[in-house]
């Protein structure tokens, strides 16, 4: 497991955004944060925040750089803490002012008040194909060879993932969801809370003794969360973002 960090009362908790040129709500969003319109203490991106943004492969930068250069100029004012996710990964050359955490780290024990929280984005604990699969995704020389070729072939290689991408239904309710979640949580964390995002799904479940929260997916219905604390309850508190789209 990887450091604590604290998260803060008012602190804002994003996650899949899938931002992208077809899915532009989250740049009025953040927008309002950059206006200060909306005061976050904190701001936890979980994830998946771009469609597809990889730090080394600057063609991906190319429909991100209004949302790359607000998220900066939001972190030199507060804490913005970066979960990556298997759409946006290898993100420290691009948010030096940010903490990250890449897939290896996570999940990340925090704590909030007296509660251990662990966060991540949710698909730290895949398969063994899924997880040589990411691992070669993020390895800087397979990078490194790709890079070139894509180049070559006037970037056939990440059209070919954008296509893929668009034809995902990224909204669905997955029918197994609570079981798997069961099942891979028995016996597995000591904690009060574990949230995470990945799976789309915007539901909370109590499973061995953890209050375990799946994100709602920003892409679908600008769904956002807002820590809070009432009556000695933690709670994330749901929003939905509508300004201007």
């Amino acid at each position: 497991m990887s450091r604590n960090i604290t998260i803060k009362e008012g602190a804002f908790v994003i996650s899949d955004a899938h931002y992208s040129t077809t899915r532009p709500e989250l740049l009025e969003f953040v927008k309002a944060i950059h206006s200060k319109e909306l005061q976050p203490t904190q701001l936890l991106l979980m994830g998946d925040i771009f469609d597809a943004l990889f730090g080394s492969i600057e063609h991906t930068y190319k429909d991100n750089y209004e949302m790359i250069a607000l998220l900066k100029e939001i972190a030199d004012e507060i804490e913005v803490i970066y979960f990556e996710g298997n759409h946006d990964f290898n993100l420290q050359a691009v948010f030096d002012n940010m903490k990250i955490y890449p897939i290896q780290k996570q999940p990340v024990l925090a704590n909030y008040q007296d509660k251990k929280v662990y966060l991540a984005h949710g698909d730290f604990d895949g398969k063994i194909g899924y997880k040589i699969y990411t691992a070669l995704i993020r390895n800087p020389f397979m990078l490194k060879l790709l890079k070139p070729i894509d180049n070559l072939f006037n970037h056939f290689i990440l059209n070919f993932v954008d296509q893929h991408l668009m034809k995902k239904d990224d909204c669905k309710e997955l029918g197994w969801f609570e079981q798997f979640i069961e099942n891979r949580f028995k016996d597995r964390f000591e904690c009060d809370y574990f949230i995470e995002g990945h799976f789309h799904q915007n539901k909370t479940l109590q499973v061995d003794g953890i209050c375990y929260v799946n994100l709602a997916a920003f892409a679908c219905n600008q769904r956002y969360f807002i820590v809070r604390s009432l009556q000695n309850n933690t709670i994330l508190e749901e929003k939905q973002f509508s300004k201007g789209i």
